[in-house]
């Protein structure tokens, strides 16, 4: 494990985080929000891990911009920023909550204490089941329901998520942290109105190489050789391929190669009853004597 890279990757993804905490977002386009962080990332020396997240309200995770995306954030939105940052492959994945409605700041307080409160537990050899239980401890303690059927993840080289979940509720069976992995831990806060799980919605703009196996259309295949070349097995967004081909064939191809399960494409997760939900994330590497938080 390159834990230097975690931590340079990681030390980026903060500065890029709290700039975009501290960015007043309404009246931008989506496309703006995602498009100006990805550059920004690059600037400061680093790689997109995946497509900059810029999820509205309900929608708790996976939405990126569409190439041009017309859609622009309101007062009265709840906008969750999720980005990675990626050195050789080492990702620091983090996220924050961006509300100018004051009748939910209380959600995103609520992701954030939670967020703080599994990372001062922390250490190599703590149960994945006890950071479940805080977090969720926390979240209803402060008025919200924690989303049950989404969790943080281990991390590994060019892998995102690696095999390992780190849960938002308690639950029965559970893993030790170890001080050889990377981890990422992100509550994700309801109302108490939701439901507090997630569904899928039909919008799938995040895609990733599933396999390198060749298709039998050569334009499909310099398509995989190009993703590959550029993203590795990352995930990746129609945005960042449409300069090589244009959107309507780049859309086709892509169609095809997620036919074939030679891409994998991933749908926008959203609240099972249409409650709004805040986020918040850092990744980390436990220690003996505590935790390493690299997006700190």
């Amino acid at each position: 494990m390159q834990v230097q890279d975690y931590i340079n990757a990681g030390k980026i993804a903060s500065e890029v985080r709290e700039n975009a905490r501290k960015k007043y977002h309404v009246g931008s386009t989506l496309f703006e929000i995602c498009e100006s962080i990805e550059k920004e990332i690059g600037q400061k020396g680093g790689k997109c891990a995946f497509p900059v997240n810029a999820s509205l309200n309900e929608i708790a995770a996976h939405y990126t911009a569409e190439p041009n995306d017309s859609i622009v954030v309101k007062e009265t939105d709840l906008l969750k920023i999720d980005l990675g940052v990626q050195i050789n492959g080492y990702i620091a994945d983090t996220a924050v909550t961006v509300c100018y409605d004051p009748n939910y700041d209380y959600l995103v307080q609520a992701a954030e204490a939670a967020l703080k409160d599994a990372m001062s537990i922390m250490r190599a050899g703590t149960k994945s089941s006890d950071v479940g239980k805080a977090i969720e401890g926390t979240v209803k303690q402060m008025g919200g329901i924690p989303i049950a059927n989404l969790s943080g993840h281990s991390l590994e080289q060019y892998t995102i998520h690696a095999g390992k979940s780190v849960p938002n509720i308690w639950s029965i069976g559970s893993f030790s942290f170890q001080s050889t992995e990377a981890y990422a831990c992100e509550p994700f806060v309801t109302t108490r109105d939701g439901l507090g799980f997630v569904r899928e919605g039909r919008t799938r703009n995040i895609f990733s190489l599933a396999t390198r196996k060749r298709s039998k259309d050569e334009d499909a295949n310099r398509m995989i050789d190009f993703i590959w070349q550029k993203f590795n097995m990352l995930p990746f967004a129609l945005r960042w391929i449409v300069n090589e081909w244009d959107e309507k064939t780049a859309k086709l191809l892509l169609d095809k190669l997620v036919q074939n399960k030679i891409v994998k494409s991933y749908p926008i997760l959203v609240e099972a009853n249409n409650q709004r939900v805040a986020q918040a994330e850092h990744t980390f590497i436990p220690q003996e004597n505590g935790v390493t938080v690299t997006t700190i």
